[in-house]
């Protein structure tokens, strides 16, 4: 904490406060706001704080594609929906959708237009009646014991105050949690942290020969262009995969590692290099790969892919065994059958898949923080371990976790409690009553 000569301004006291307008960020924020709506008759204030000036997050800023709404392995079962759903209706109402199968057997993935992603997140919240603010960071905490009392912020007025009566941290980086004292865990303290990504988008590719070549052919000309000595490519099976702009191809191929990303050294380091091994994963395709002979960069990622940096300390961490066990919990408020997808430093990535066809139940306790009381976590940050976080970090369970504490926070309100107070059957029903999916058929339940 630090001292600050003038008086910071108060702009705003909501009730529901959500930091980050991320996949998790941005479907908490439509959630608690459409909930309440429908639950008082006077008017409930739902605000929402992001970074940059449009909504999304890794969605809209480094990716464009939606994994872990289906399970993989021989059958297809859908495991995530309610505001989710809304998001894709409303993609679809503006532009073309593709689905497709992972390059890695992950499941079936919903690859999108970023652009338009930014238009339905930003509609659906207005729709909703989000107050909306951009260009804005968290920048400190207030608290007094266990209770939050007002977010610092910093943007292009200058340091203001927000009090609000919950906090729902989307950061992806825990930022709020950090600054409030919730103990967490941070990427690489015990375990090798997951390295970052810039991704980039190519125009005039010719699709149809690119689709062509078969992926296990394109995985040898990669590795026989790096065995050359004539390319520095990291990562020796990245993919490329088909969007809804014919001629535009997008990537994930960049792979670097740096000693924090939570710092702004770092994050520059990164930033600078991600770009460099982009050109040179640009010039391999174009002098190597067909269809790739004219292929243009038109876009790098609004900011370099990271998968985790801080991850807090809840009332339950969920962990590998759970996610391989296909567990299921009493207080589950969403599931994922994404596989462990842990993309370490060194040229591949590895994939350890659940059973087939089964999913994990992601418990409400990952997404309440240690000590503080009117605090929820949701996204990338929430309480996992290293290996359970690498499943279930996917941007629908990233959905599935903001729609969950949207309508829990809501239900703080409406009963004038904490979200360690509120009934999960109550929160169960509510969500289940808005279209999410919290089917737990094929295994026992867990009582951990």
């Amino acid at each position: 904490m630090y001292t600050y000569s003038k008086q910071i301004p108060q702009i705003a006291a909501p009730d529901i406060l959500v930091v980050g307008s991320g996949s998790a960020g941005a479907t908490a924020a439509i959630a608690a706001a459409r909930t309440l709506k429908s639950k008082f008759s006077e008017k409930k204030k739902v605000m929402l704080v992001e970074r940059y000036g449009f909504p999304g997050g890794t969605s809209t800023a480094v990716l464009d594609t939606f994994y872990g709404f289906y399970t993989p392995g021989s059958s297809r079962k859908k495991v995530v929906g309610g505001i989710a759903d809304m998001v894709i209706d409303g993609l679809r109402k503006l532009d073309r959708v593709i689905e497709r199968p992972n390059t890695f057997g992950a499941g079936t993935g919903i690859t999108y237009n970023p652009e338009m992603l930014k238009v339905v997140w930003e509609r659906l919240a207005q729709e909703a009646g989000v107050d909306l603010l951009y260009h804005t960071f968290v920048t400190d905490v207030l608290t007094d014991g266990a209770q939050i009392t007002a977010v610092i912020t910093d943007g292009k007025a200058g340091l203001e105050l927000i009090r609000p009566a919950i906090v729902i941290d989307a950061s992806g980086d825990a930022d709020v949690c950090a600054r409030a004292g919730v103990p967490y865990e941070r990427a690489g303290d015990i375990e090798p942290a997951q390295t970052l990504t810039t991704t980039f988008r190519l125009a005039n590719v010719n699709a149809a020969r690119a689709r062509s070549l078969p992926r296990n052919e394109f995985l040898m000309l990669m590795q026989a262009a790096a065995d050359s000595g004539d390319y520095d490519l990291p990562r020796r099976e990245g993919s490329i995969h088909i969007t809804p702009v014919e001629g535009v191809m997008a990537t994930i191929m960049t792979r670097l590692s740096v000693a924090d990303p939570t710092t702004p050294q770092d994050l520059t380091i990164a930033e600078i290099e991600g770009r460099r091994q982009a050109l040179e994963y640009e010039r391999f395709l174009r002098t190597r790969i067909p269809g790739y002979e004219a292929a243009r960069i038109v876009s790098f990622s609004t900011q370099i892919g990271v998968r985790e940096t801080r991850r807090v300390y809840g009332e339950y961490r969920l962990t590998r065994e759970d996610v391989l066990q296909a567990r299921r919990f009493e207080d589950a408020i969403g599931l994922c059958g994404a596989p462990i997808e842990d993309h370490h430093a060194g040229e591949g990535t590895q994939w350890v898949y659940l059973p087939d066809g089964e999913t994990v139940g992601i418990p409400y306790r990952t997404l309440i923080p240690k000590n503080i009381e009117n605090l929820y976590v949701a996204g990338r940050c929430f309480s996992a371990t290293h290996d359970a976080h690498a499943s279930v970090r996917s941007m629908a369970q990233c959905m599935a976790m903001g729609h969950a504490v949207g309508a829990a926070a809501a239900l703080c309100i409406l009963g004038n409690s904490t979200p360690r107070e509120i009934p999960v059957g109550h929160l169960q029903a509510l969500l289940e009553e808005q279209g999410a999916i919290l089917d737990v058929t094929a295994a026992s339940v867990s009582r951990l």
